[in-house]
């Protein structure tokens, strides 16, 4: 009997070579699956838990069938060094090499991932960037390397080329080594961590710091939208960060209300009694009545002089009332700045300015606190003799049409 050609033998070989590679391959995955999780899942420790779920092993694990096919390759063709064979091995090679960087890569997200679930200054202190940057070494590195192999060339060679290409290379990493410059000056300074409330009008972005990473740095705006920011952003223009109103425990109200300037006035004898009894403004009543009363036992008297006479306004009361009644509200922190005060009359009436915090930061807390107070205040100006200022609106002039055309039919 005839021997078999040897393309046939060789055909053979390698389908039964890479046939066992492929069950070496499968074997391992199944042995991942079912052995390693399930001890994994028997550990009170979470860091094996994150390297399988980053497939970490996964990735190594498709080095398996390369290794095989390297060493196999050869015995199962009959080749000698130097044959074209050995072309199948660099591919083997470098598909190790891909593989064991790929595998790494996973191992430094899962680090990141352990890092931020045990220790608690991960919101100060991110490493998802130096992370990063040990990614991109390592991927570099491995490029050199796998160009190498399938070239059969030294490392030595393409990296002695490197100095020439230095400045093209800073060009092609320049945002990475901004980045990185942003990223090692963000965490010394502790200018911002994941769950702070960061404003940055001229990128549009309002809302919490999700993510700090590398190259960007991602917003979560308070309509849901997400904003990504070059992280030398951070660096070279200007935002507001609001984790020191959370961190101090006081939100501030900073909010005016405008007066109507034709009802300031002084207080009548019998307002000034009615005002006396209200619990907020008794004792400032009290002082006031005793400080008038001593001024007037001074005053000059004669039949040509006009006396200076001392009063009470409906407006310098009704601030003392707001102060006291800031000063008694339970919302309102009590070891902060609290002032009202006026402001310059204009156009559109007198400001009465509110200057104090709340001391709950929440956003919905602060604002109904806010709206309680101003509520309050509008509802309780006719007490004191005032109005709040308003631009006419349309229902005024036909108003005024209205009375002007009746007066018209009565003559």
């Amino acid at each position: 009997m005839d021997s078999l050609p040897s393309w046939l033998t060789d055909a053979g070989a390698t389908l039964g070579l890479v046939l066992f590679a492929g069950l070496a391959y499968q074997l391992t995955v199944w042995v991942m699956r079912s052995v390693v999780r399930r001890v994994a899942s028997r550990t009170t420790s979470t860091w094996d838990d994150r390297i399988i779920e980053r497939k970490v092993l996964s990735r190594l694990a498709h080095a398996l069938p390369a290794v095989i096919l390297y060493y196999g390759i050869a015995p199962a063709l009959g080749l000698a060094p130097g044959e074209a064979g050995l072309v199948v091995q660099r591919v083997a090679l470098a598909v190790v090499v891909l593989s064991i960087t790929l595998s790494i890569s996973a191992l430094l997200n899962a680090v990141n991932d352990i890092y931020n679930e045990s220790y608690s200054e991960s919101k100060s202190r991110p490493i998802k960037g130096y992370l990063q940057v040990i990614g991109l070494a390592i991927y570099i590195g491995a490029t050199v390397i796998i160009v190498s192999i399938m070239a059969d060339r030294s490392p030595i060679v393409f990296l002695s080329g490197l100095g020439a290409l230095t400045a093209v290379l800073m060009l092609v990493f320049r945002d990475t080594i901004l980045s990185l410059v942003a990223s090692m000056q963000i965490m010394s300074n502790d200018m911002i961590r994941i769950g702070d409330w960061v404003e940055m009008p001229q990128a549009n972005t309002d809302g919490d710091v999700i993510d700090i990473a590398l190259h960007t740095v991602k917003i979560q705006n308070w309509d849901k939208t997400i904003s990504t920011i070059p992280t030398h952003k951070f660096i070279s223009e200007s935002f507001k960060n609001w984790r020191g109103m959370s961190e101090s425990g006081g939100r501030r109200i900073k909010r005016s209300l405008q007066l109507d300037l034709s009802t300031v006035r002084f207080l009548r004898d019998e307002e000034v009694e009615r005002l006396s009894r209200y619990e907020l403004l008794r004792e400032y009543m009290t002082g006031k009545r005793a400080e008038l009363a001593e001024h007037r036992a001074r005053r000059a008297d004669g039949d040509d002089v006009i006396p200076e006479t001392r009063r009470l306004t409906n407006v310098g009361t009704f601030r003392a009332y707001v102060f006291h009644y800031l000063k008694a509200h339970p919302l309102v922190h009590d070891d902060m700045t609290l002032l009202v005060r006026q402001l310059a009359p204009s156009p559109k009436g007198l400001p009465i300015e509110l200057y104090c915090f709340t001391n709950d930061t929440a956003w919905a807390t602060y604002e109904a606190v806010q709206g309680d107070i101003f509520d309050h205040l509008i509802a309780i100006l006719p007490e004191f003799g005032l109005r709040a200022f308003q631009e006419p609106a349309g229902t005024d002039f036909s108003g005024l049409a209205t009375s002007r055309s009746d007066k018209g039919t009565a003559a």
